[in-house]
């Protein structure tokens, strides 16, 4: 039998998400200074992805307090079973657990699921936060879900927040955070395995340079600009 993940499947009332965004928002204003540019580049309505570079454990929720629309993210799956607090919260803030590094049918149906009620979802594409404030290689397993819903797809790019809160420190520094929304990218439906593998590559560098041009980040040297993982 395959293992429940804690919190998963939970669809509690949506009047959580609105009282947690205002959390969110006290949040960011007690910790950072914002600025914030493009925010008309996200739909007013119907379905989309909000990719978003990721530097700091603060990102979603500054994307949350920021982000004009109600999201749904992925969020990995240990944090749903981290003690009480996490798995409690997690599901009202419109979190879907999702195994890293793992292709996960289960995630895939859900996102799917999310988007057709023309809802938008969040998606961090490396897959982890950077330990040195560069830019990962993106995962291949979420470029493809890109590929294969075929919505708009909205570049975001945060900078500041990885001096602010950086992944391998305990210390947050009050510092100034900007989230850059670009225009949205069409990559149209691909519907087959083999019509998604030919458009990965393009694809993941097209993300990943507006990754760099939106928040200034620079690219690992490990992956490229372009460059996108197995996993």
């Amino acid at each position: 039998m395959r293992n429940r993940i804690p919190g998963a499947g939970i669809m509690p009332g949506l009047a959580w998400y609105p009282i947690l965004r205002l959390v969110a928002k006290l949040i960011t204003l007690a910790t950072v200074r914002t600025r914030v540019t493009g925010r008309r580049n996200i739909p007013r309505k119907g379905p989309f992805f909000l990719v978003v570079n990721h530097l700091s454990i603060l990102d979603p929720v500054v994307v949350m307090a920021i982000c004009p629309r109600r999201l749904e993210t992925l969020t990995k799956s240990t944090q749903f079973a981290a003690g009480w607090f996490f798995p409690w919260v997690l599901p009202r803030a419109g979190a879907i657990p999702t195994r890293r590094y793992k292709v996960d049918p289960q995630v895939v149906r859900t996102v799917l699921r999310v988007l057709e009620r023309g809802e938008g979802v969040c998606l961090y594409p490396e897959g982890e936060r950077s330990w040195d404030g560069t830019l990962q290689p993106l995962r291949r397993g979420t470029v493809r879900l890109l590929l294969k819903a075929g919505v708009p797809v909205i570049p975001c790019g945060i900078s500041g927040s990885f001096e602010a809160r950086p992944r391998w420190s305990r210390s947050l520094h009050r510092a100034r955070v900007s989230l850059r929304f670009g225009e949205a990218i069409h990559f149209g439906v691909h519907d087959t395995r083999a019509e998604r593998d030919r458009a990965l590559d393009a694809a993941a560098e097209r993300i990943s340079s507006a990754f760099l041009r939106l928040s200034g980040e620079r690219a690992s040297q490990a992956g490229g600009s372009g460059g996108a993982t197995d996993a």
